[in-house]
């Protein structure tokens, strides 16, 4: 089973946090069996009350937490944008939305300037 978006953020949150599935499991009063489905891609889309209950569990920053919430709508994110995102704390839930539906031609995905680009979008609406 291929990673999801959402099994890769979940599963470095808990790691961040040393955790093992039965501690967030714990924690968070879902099953750690589900969770680690959750974490290998074997299922997507969990509902909000269990994406809330799991933010909780991991003490998750409003960043994390929006991201997370976001990564269980949208389950076409691609995984390998997430260690971008984790390395640049100053990129949003929402800059995440907008760079996860940049189409990348057959190049290879270029997230620094595909950021830039945003960016200088939302500033010219914000000026304009």
């Amino acid at each position: 089973m291929p990673d999801t978006a959402l099994g890769v953020w979940l599963k470095g949150l808990r790691e961040e946090r040393k955790l093992s599935l039965r501690d967030l499991g714990q924690r968070s009063e879902v099953d750690h069996a589900y969770i680690y489905r959750l974490e290998t891609g074997a299922k997507e889309a969990p509902s909000e009350d269990v994406v809330e209950k799991l933010a909780k569990a991991l003490s998750a920053s409003k960043r994390d937490h929006d991201i997370l919430r976001h990564l269980a709508r949208q389950t076409n994110v691609d995984p390998n944008i997430l260690e971008f995102v984790r390395k640049d704390q100053s990129i949003s839930s929402d800059e995440l939305q907008m760079l996860s539906t940049v189409a990348n031609r057959g190049a290879r995905a270029d997230y620094a300037t595909s950021l830039a680009r945003i960016r200088r979008m939302m500033m010219d609406d914000e000026d304009g």
